[in-house]
């Protein structure tokens, strides 16, 4: 029995490392980010706002430089949220988020609709339209999430689809030292491979 529970506690203690999200990239970003909080109109069946970057002042952590591409905001449900641990990009961006607005963040119209994340993608099938194919496309996007605190990253960690947030921080592009590099879609008419925003997030309040 003894021997049971020890093999139990350790499995226990090994899900936990796994599944736990890596808080150091969000502690140093802590450090130098302070909350972008001034976006202002925000709200469900508005889509996100975005203002663009005149400047080109590049942060770097370590080997990681981050530009800043344009203030982003929105107000949202949340489709659906994919962990990963294990891809190259986790340490930076440990989660993503399929958000919907607008006619994507009505319960009747997503309930004819499957959605599921998986390789850093959001996919959606339906049987029947609900809304117009545009609609759908242009009212939802798949989010990485970059965290600006453990605070922060600990706080995403208990989203759940259905969940209504209100978020803002950046879009922002990522490149390092060995030459591999990150960009963010800087629009949600777009697709597909690049479609999805890189979205580095200083504030965020669940409805």
């Amino acid at each position: 029995m003894r021997k049971l529970i020890l093999v139990l506690f350790v499995l226990f203690l090994a899900w936990h490392w796994i599944s736990a999200p890596d808080a150091d990239f969000s502690e140093q970003l802590a450090k130098v980010i302070e909350p972008q909080t001034a976006i202002n109109g925000l709200a469900i069946d508005r889509p996100p706002r975005q203002i663009g970057l005149d400047s080109d002042q590049p942060l770097r952590i370590d080997n990681v430089v981050i530009r800043f591409r344009a203030e982003f905001g929105l107000v949202a449900r949340v489709l659906g949220r994919r962990d990963y641990r294990w891809d190259s990009w986790s340490e930076l961006s440990p989660m993503d988020l399929a958000l919907g607005w607008g006619p994507m963040s009505d319960p009747g119209i997503l309930s004819s609709i499957d959605m599921r994340q998986n390789g850093r993608f959001y996919f959606w099938r339906v049987d029947e339209f609900p809304i117009p194919r545009q609609q759908i496309e242009h009212s939802s996007a798949n989010m990485h999430i970059i965290p600006a605190s453990p605070v922060l990253l600990d706080a995403l960690g208990d989203i759940e689809a259905g969940d209504e947030l209100r978020m803002t921080g950046y879009l922002v592009d990522i490149d390092r030292d060995d030459g591999s590099y990150w960009r963010t879609s800087m629009r949600r008419s777009d697709t597909g491979d690049g479609a999805c925003e890189l979205f580095l997030v200083t504030s965020m309040m669940r409805f």
